[in-house]
Formats: structure tokens, C-alpha cells, sequence
């Protein structure tokens, strides 16, 4: 059906009610308000439009500040935690040679990567610690598969050393801390103006 046919039909019904006849000013009328509705729609919808945009660089920009704030908690957590570490491990029997920061490791053909925040090591042994501004659950697990991914890499290399994980918080509340320990890793975080590093009470896991 044609819009004049639509309009007309609609101008039609409109008589009706109001029992006159239909006029080609009424026709011509309807078009009108038909027209001013598609104009007021249209500029409803230019309105919502904007509004979204708006709304899409607002949630960016929070975002971005979110990010931003993120790292800079993690990078002041890894300055207050990561020095003296080597140091801080030789009570538990470790004598590590070097540590380095933010370790990267990647094997395209096995689809490994992974990236280290603070990685002691020596001869024998490695340990690799991720650094969080606060403990959360999720961390650890993230840390196990990190591990994993560390311990395959090992292999594929021919580093049959020891692996060790730690996990190091400025903020670490009691059912966080026991659940790292609980999955084999040391917990770093601070003690009054000094850092403590705790050991899982069974022994530590080596990957």
C-alpha cells in the first residue's frame, strides 16, 4: 500500500469519528501531523543518539582512570614489596643470584605467555612472585596457572630447576593469606614498616 493510500485511509478513519467528509485539506492535514511526528521522532532519536555517545566516552575515560589508578597501586605495591627479597627469602634456605622484574615469557607454537611481576632465581632454583595491590581469591588461581605455564616453558628449554610461587599484597586479609598457602605459595606482605614473608605450613609446592 502507498504512503497516499496509508494517509488517506487515515484521514478517513479520522472523518469518521468525527462524522465528516473527507476533505483534501484533511488529507493534506494528516500528512502534516504525520510529519511533524517524523520530525519529533527523529529528533528524539538525534537526542538519544548523542546521549549514548556521551555516555560511551564517559565510560572510557572511567575506565582509562581506573586503569591508570590500577597500575599505580601495583607499582607502588611491587617498590614497598619486591626490594629485599632476596634478602627476605635466605631464612627459608634460598640464596637467590638475581632478581628481575616484570619477566615476559611466550612460545608461540605451545601458545605460552605469561608475564612474572618479580623473578628470583639461581642455579637450581626460581621463584616467581605476582604482586597485587590487595589478595583476592582469584589472584592465586591466576598465579597456579601461571606456574604452570612457567613450568612448561622450563621444559620445553631443558630448565629442569625447581619452581616456586609466592604471592606479595599491601593488602592481605586472613582467608586470602590461607588460601595461597593452602595452594603452596609463599605470602609477602608488610609488617608494620618492614616486610614479612610467611611459608605454607605443609611444604611449599614446587612446579
Amino acid at each position: 500500500m502507498s504512503n497516499v493510500r496509508i494517509v488517506a485511509k487515515r484521514a478517513t478513519r479520522t472523518a469518521r469519528k468525527t462524522g465528516k467528509k473527507v476533505t483534501l485539506d484533511d488529507v493534506w492535514e494528516t500528512i502534516n501531523e504525520i510529519g511533524k511526528a517524523h520530525a519529533e521522532t527523529e529528533a528524539a532519536m538525534k537526542e538519544v543518539r548523542k546521549a549514548h555517545a556521551e555516555t560511551e566516552v564517559a565510560l572510557k575515560e572511567t575506565q582509562r582512570i581506573v586503569g591508570d589508578l590500577g597500575n599505580k597501586f601495583g607499582d607502588e605495591a611491587e617498590c614497598t614489596l619486591v626490594p629485599g627479597l632476596q634478602e627476605k627469602f635466605k631464612q627459608f634456605n634460598f640464596d637467590f643470584d638475581t632478581i628481575s622484574r616484570n619477566r615476559k615469557i611466550k612460545n608461540k607454537e605451545y601458545d605460552i605467555r605469561a608475564e612474572v611481576d618479580a623473578f628470583l632465581e639461581n642455579g637450581t632454583q626460581a621463584m616467581a612472585v605476582e604482586v597485587q595491590a590487595k589478595l583476592q581469591k582469584a589472584d592465586v588461581d591466576s598465579h597456579v596457572e601461571r606456574m604452570e605455564k612457567l613450568r612448561k616453558y622450563a621444559d620445553l628449554r631443558g630448565d629442569k630447576r625447581a619452581y616456586f610461587g609466592a604471592m606479595a599484597a599491601t593488602v592481605v586479609a586472613e582467608k586470602e593469606r590461607d588460601y595461597a598457602l593452602e595452594n603452596g605459595f609463599y605470602v609477602i606482605e608488610p609488617s608494620g614498616e618492614d616486610v614479612k614473608v610467611t611459608k605454607p605450613e605443609a611444604n611449599p609446592k614446587i612446579w
